[in-house]
């Protein structure tokens, strides 16, 4: 039996693109890549992190923060030291407020006793004595207790000395006489006692 030829149509022929040649059954024709497209290539192109720019506003930013925050603390402190100041002045007038009245009694009975000066000598005397001890017992009362004790070793945190005698009945380095009383103790010292030490040839 002849067998008969289908022949080809060259015009179907001439409309196939070159490249696009019949591909084997089963496989997906082979096309050429293709290259990207002006908006793709831009957003590809556009950085992800800011520009010098946005890098140097931020910085300023920064900066100007750190500036602010540092006159902020300057006026606390400058607030924190005036107030500090006026507390403390504060203090210093109450303190001597204190004080001062705590010496009125002093002065009234003083004054008491010289009013009686012409009248009885004595009881001059028995007044100037009562003031002094109040007046005593102010300082003892404020943290500062009288020391004028005789017949007690020298002690250099209590006593200051003033002379000496010769004395070989006494102990050298005994106390013997107070010429001026010391008030307070340790660092509550107003002053030491000046005294005289017995010393032995």
């Amino acid at each position: 039996m002849p067998s008969h030829l289908e022949e080809s149509d060259p015009a179907s022929s001439a409309r196939q693109a070159p490249g696009d040649a019949a591909s084997p059954p089963g496989e997906k024709p082979h096309r050429p890549p293709q290259s990207p497209g002006p908006q793709e290539t831009a957003e590809e192109a556009r950085p992800d992190a800011p520009g010098p720019a946005s890098a140097a506003d931020e910085h300023a930013a920064a900066v100007r923060e750190l500036e602010d925050r540092w006159r902020r603390a300057l006026a606390d402190l400058d607030n924190l030291r005036k107030r500090h100041a006026r507390e403390l002045e504060r203090e210093r007038m109450v303190e001597r407020s204190r004080t001062a009245a705590a010496f009125l009694p002093v002065l009234d009975n003083l004054e008491l006793a010289l009013s009686h000066a012409d009248a009885d000598s004595g009881a001059v005397v028995e007044g100037v004595r009562a003031v002094r001890d109040q007046a005593v017992g102010v300082l003892e009362q404020l943290g500062y207790p009288r020391h004028a004790e005789t017949g007690v070793a020298f002690d250099p945190a209590h006593h200051e000395v003033v002379s000496v005698v010769d004395d070989p009945d006494i102990e050298p380095g005994t106390v013997v006489q107070v010429l001026r009383p010391g008030y307070g103790d340790g660092d509550r010292q107003l002053r030491p006692a000046a005294v005289t030490v017995a010393k032995r040839e």
